[in-house]
């Protein structure tokens, strides 16, 4: 069989839902390869993402959107929530489950998230110097303070010049 004609099998068979189902189980990244009927697929994203999280990349925009694909992903490996559709960017759950894993995350957070104690927080606990992400308000909060430098030193040079005065967090600096 010429090579060509090997492609346009392999090519037939990523149109093939069960075929598909087979692969993504053993390696999740597979969906990348996948036709976009079966990238918009409940049950073959989610296969792949259990086998992968990082496949949330190579499912359909519809599916970025949906809640349980989603969270199967972020709360696993936090990062693919850059990844998530605009329906989900407020949702705080899949924020957090995030968060948990990757302060890193913060960064992608949409002004209102940014501005939310209890999701800074979480992000600075992670990764104290992702507190230059937050916002301007909560950069002066003397517990997000506490958090991000109790993580990482670092995080002082980020915080709001009032908090930078407060003798609590001079001491810890030390």
């Amino acid at each position: 069989m010429s090579e060509l004609n090997e492609k346009i099998e392999e090519s037939e068979n990523f149109s093939n839902k069960d075929y598909v189902l087979k692969k993504v189980s053993e390696q999740g990244s597979l969906l990348d390869l996948a036709s976009d009927n079966l990238k918009d697929d409940k049950e073959v994203v989610m296969t792949a993402i259990k086998n992968n999280p990082e496949a949330l990349e190579f499912a359909s925009d519809r599916l970025k959107s949906d809640k349980e694909v989603v969270y199967n992903s972020v709360s696993k490996v936090g990062w693919t929530y850059c990844y998530v559709g605009e329906p989900l960017l407020s949702d705080k759950e899949i924020l957090l489950s995030g968060l948990r894993v990757s302060g890193q995350i913060l960064y992608y957070a949409n002004q209102t998230m940014r501005d939310n104690k209890e999701i800074v927080l979480e992000a600075v606990k992670n990764k104290g110097i992702i507190v230059k992400y937050a916002s301007k308000r909560l950069r002066e909060d003397k517990d997000i303070a506490i958090a991000a430098i109790k993580q990482n030193k670092k995080s002082y040079e980020f915080l709001g010049e009032n908090i930078k005065q407060d003798e609590d967090i001079k001491e810890m600096l030390k």
